[in-house]
């Protein structure tokens, strides 16, 4: 018997949740999922989540919402973070931040699953390690379960493809987040670990990491602080779907989810098209 997670990548602000409404039904009728998980830490605005957003979510039938890095940036979130267990953060934060680093979830009265969220060092915050982090933290979770996933959220594709190294075996998937942008490496890794170093986003792809475009290109180009601001076109939802079996706690499939995929068809046909001018 296997058990059914769906993960979906950061929602980003309106638009990815307006989005992730309309699409949820038919995931759920496709992937029967017995848990799911969202990263909700763009769900406000565009930067952090509040108590609003959450429950939206958890309306519409996400089980956990895990975050990273931005959750921090709307400290409207802090009783979010402090009230409901099921709104986690990042385990590796220092002590005396408030929120949780996992949680457990009870998929039916035998079997429980945990959701864990470590955030990675390289170009981010000096927090504590994520590898010492998730240590700790499986110290605190193996003995009630074999059933864990961990959304990694980190900016290295270097550091997450060590963690991954680090955990498999250890852990049922390691789910990275943070870039925004779907990564093609998805795989279940020798010891059972499914693996996939980002998610990607649920949000809008005409962008720059769901900002806009405009505002994201002054940055770069003028080197002075520019306000982001959220992007509206090209809506899209991008996610995970894992299979795990419930004895072993080993992942036997991942299937990405990008919806809807990009028309790369007809953009090579226009180049090819062109060509033979």
């Amino acid at each position: 018997m296997y058990i059914n997670v769906l993960f979906i990548g950061d929602i980003i602000g309106k638009p990815g949740l307006s989005f992730f409404e309309k699409k949820l039904p038919d995931l759920k009728n496709k992937y029967k999922p017995d848990l799911i998980i969202a990263n909700g830490e763009n769900a406000t605005n565009g930067k952090g989540i509040i108590a609003r957003d959450a429950d939206f979510l958890f309306d519409l039938g996400v089980d956990v919402i895990t975050s990273g890095n931005h959750v921090w940036d709307n400290w409207k979130g802090k009783p979010l973070l402090a009230e409901n267990p099921l709104v986690l953060r990042p385990y590796n934060y220092p002590p005396g931040n408030v929120g949780r680093g996992f949680a457990f979830y009870a998929i039916n009265e035998n079997i429980t699953a945990a959701v864990v969220n470590i955030q990675g060092r390289t170009f981010m915050q000096t927090i504590d390690c994520p590898f010492r982090g998730i240590d700790h933290a499986l110290r605190q979770i193996s003995d009630k379960t074999n059933i864990i996933i961990v959304d990694f959220h980190a900016d290295a594709t270097a550091e997450k493809q060590a963690m991954s190294h680090y955990l498999d075996g250890r852990v049922s998937a390691l789910l990275g987040t943070h870039t925004h942008i779907p990564t093609a490496d998805y795989c279940i890794m020798p010891q059972g670990t499914a693996y996939i170093t980002d998610v990607g986003m649920t949000g809008p792809f005409d962008s720059v990491v769901g900002m806009r475009k405009d505002i994201a290109i002054k940055r770069f180009t003028m080197q002075t602080p520019y306000k982001y601001e959220m992007a509206k076109d090209d809506v899209r939802l991008s996610g995970v779907f894992l299979k795990i079996d419930q004895v072993t706690g080993k992942s036997v499939y991942i299937e990405q989810i990008i919806d809807p995929l990009p028309n790369r068809g007809a953009a090579l046909k226009s180049e090819n098209e062109d060509n033979s001018k």
